[in-house]
């Protein structure tokens, strides 16, 4: 095996009295693909400083080999004392390396080189600074969250610059399609300590459950001896009456070592407040456009959302995304054409500048609104410190400041503060972003299970496969394309994102669980049967007739005296009034599908 580049081990650091780091490290050798992976907060960041040589660890031992060369992307880049972004750039370069690939990567990155670095975005500040550690080519890169501020196809030119590279890399990253794609083998940091996986990150999931199903196996064998040896302790020595000393140190050192026992951590709970049913038609666009000055943003937009849809919205930076999120929730009204929502929503946002955080308040205050210390989640009132325990706070981090919370923990607690209140739509902005890779899981958990409808905006991939039912993707001209599935289906439908390859999106409806029947492969290559033509002509007809006995059924179960008077009529009016919204609902389905394969064949 190849001597490693760089190599830490046993590190610890402490801070603020608590040890942080307690004998991690990890070696990474030439040509090599690692990634970090750990929670919020488990020290990833200042383990990364640590082999940067950016911080002294308290103890243990770095190592690098000499001349190797090393670039460090931080998770908040500094480009202050830089007249432009290419003075920036080949900052970085060393005596040997060609400023004209410093041009080069920027272009490719979308910048010119002439931008003054202090009026950049969070987007371009994180690619000129992906320039910088790139240009280079060093022997060894070490980045921290490369995706953040990224748009989607910049995360994908990003994926095949570093497939391209001969460097060493050790990446932090809760972007899992980054990971599977470019890891070779996983250090995973958990309370303090490291372990590794010398294979990718498809396997690491499964890999961490067997670890943690095998600790809590040791963790049960030790509860088994302890009880034991408290067994003798009782009977063995008053049987006696003299005590023997190394047996109670022995049991002394088992309770220690149960204390100190490796558990699954704590878990977060994500779950969101429910409120009543919306209407089945969440909103509805028809022709809708909305332009800024001469440039369009949205252009003859024509889609349904519906109940318990997830509509996953992607697209480059500054295609639009938000405004469309603004249209569909009525925030924003559109120049022509028109927006329609539909009857009793409950709308919940989650604001991706996270705007609506005060920094100088504390943590119960925001959770509470600065009243008392219970919060109200949906119909329930809870003590704000059990609430902030669902979602991973310490008990003592409830009188810190929210301006000292690390990216993570304002993530968390922005979505703690969208889940206590009641909806029956959640707007998700980039609800992704900082989240460590089981609170995402968690949160695809929580929406998999919401009974109400999202609208989500994500540039992560697997994010989106695992929780949209369809993808709106942008185009060129304004023009939005409507796909079923999540991303991969879109791709595998051959969409992508602006460059001409997303045609304008007209006449979608979509079925049951908000898949786009028009847009999809299987619509394109089915015809009308004579069956299928005939049940289009009949629902209409269909659905009138259920929606008239239901309203006959409803004005029955109106009389209020009828339960006494006649309990088998209201028993049979009961489940014929379900048994009718149940036909109702098939029949509206069924035509929802035939409309769209229609409209997809004509056009």
């Amino acid at each position: 095996m190849a001597p490693p580049l760089l190599l830490l081990s046993d590190i610890t650091l402490t801070l603020g009295g608590k040890p942080l780091l307690d004998g991690a490290g990890f070696g990474v050798s030439s040509g090599e693909r690692l990634c970090l992976v750990g929670r919020n907060g488990s020290g990833k960041s200042t383990l990364l400083r640590i082999a940067a040589a950016e911080l002294e660890a308290d103890s243990g031992t770095r190592f690098l080999q000499p001349g190797t060369t090393l670039r460090t992307l931080p998770q908040e880049p500094d480009l202050s004392g830089h007249a432009t972004t290419l003075d920036y750039v080949c900052a970085g370069l060393g005596p040997n390396d060609a400023p004209h690939r410093a041009q080069a990567l920027l272009g490719e990155l979308g910048l010119t080189g002439a931008e003054d670095p202090g009026r950049l975005s969070g987007g371009e500040a994180r690619r000129a600074a992906l320039a910088r550690v790139l240009a280079p080519s060093p022997d060894l890169l070490l980045l921290d969250e490369p995706t953040n501020h990224l748009d989607m196809p910049t995360i994908e030119w990003l994926e095949r610059e570093l497939l391209s590279l001969q460097s060493a890399m050790v990446i932090i990253s809760h972007d899992r399609r980054l990971l599977q794609t470019l890891s070779r083998s996983v250090v995973w940091l958990d309370r303090g300590t490291t372990r590794r996986l010398d294979q990718g990150f498809g396997r690491f999931e499964a890999w961490r459950e067997e670890v943690l199903e095998q600790e809590e196996s040791q963790a049960h064998k030790l509860d088994r001896q302890i009880a034991r040896e408290e067994d003798w302790m009782r009977y063995g020595v008053t049987a006696r009456r003299k005590r023997n000393v190394r047996r109670v140190g022995e049991l002394a050192a088992l309770r220690q070592a149960r204390r100190e026992a490796v558990h699954a951590p704590q878990g977060l709970r994500l779950e969101a407040s429910g409120t009543g049913l919306s209407g089945k038609l969440v909103a509805v666009a028809e022709a809708a456009s909305k332009s800024y000055g001469d440039r369009p943003i949205v252009q003859g937009l024509d889609l349904r959302v519906l109940r318990g849809d997830r509509l996953g919205i992607v697209g480059a930076n500054g295609a639009g995304k938000t405004t469309l999120l603004r249209l569909l929730t009525g925030l924003e009204r559109p120049d022509a054409g028109r927006v329609a929502l539909g009857s009793s929503l409950s709308v919940v946002t989650l604001d991706q500048q996270r705007r609506s955080l005060d920094p100088a308040a504390t943590l119960s205050d925001t959770l509470t609104g600065g009243g008392g210390d219970t919060v109200q989640v949906g119909a329930e009132r809870r003590h704000v410190i059990g609430y902030m325990k669902d979602f991973l706070f310490r008990p003592e981090q409830a009188r810190t400041p929210v301006g000292v919370l690390s990216g993570g923990e304002r993530g968390r607690l922005m979505l703690a503060c969208a889940l206590a209140r009641p909806s029956n739509l959640l707007v998700l902005d980039e609800p992704t972003n900082d989240l460590d890779l089981e609170t995402l899981d968690l949160l695809q958990e929580m929406l998999a299970a919401y009974p109400g409808t999202v609208l989500v905006v994500s540039h992560d991939r697997d994010f989106l496969d695992r929780v949209a039912t369809s993808i709106v993707a942008s185009g060129d001209g304004g023009r939005w394309t409507e796909y079923a599935g999540g991303y991969s289906d879109m791709v595998a439908q051959g969409g992508g994102l602006g460059g001409g390859s997303a045609a304008a999106t007209t006449g979608s409806r979509r079925g049951p669980q908000g898949g786009s029947s028009a847009r999809s492969d299987k619509a394109a290559i089915r015809k009308l049967s004579f069956k299928d033509k005939h049940a289009l002509q009949q629902l209409p007809r269909e659905i009138a007739a259920h929606e008239a006995e239901i309203a006959r059924l409803r004005r029955v179960l109106s009389d209020n005296n009828l339960f006494r008077r006649d309990p088998a009529k209201f028993t049979r009016s009961t489940d014929a009034l379900a048994a009718a919204e149940a036909a109702l609902a098939a029949a509206e389905e069924r035509w929802l599908e035939l409309e769209a394969l229609r409209e997809a064949l004509e056009g």
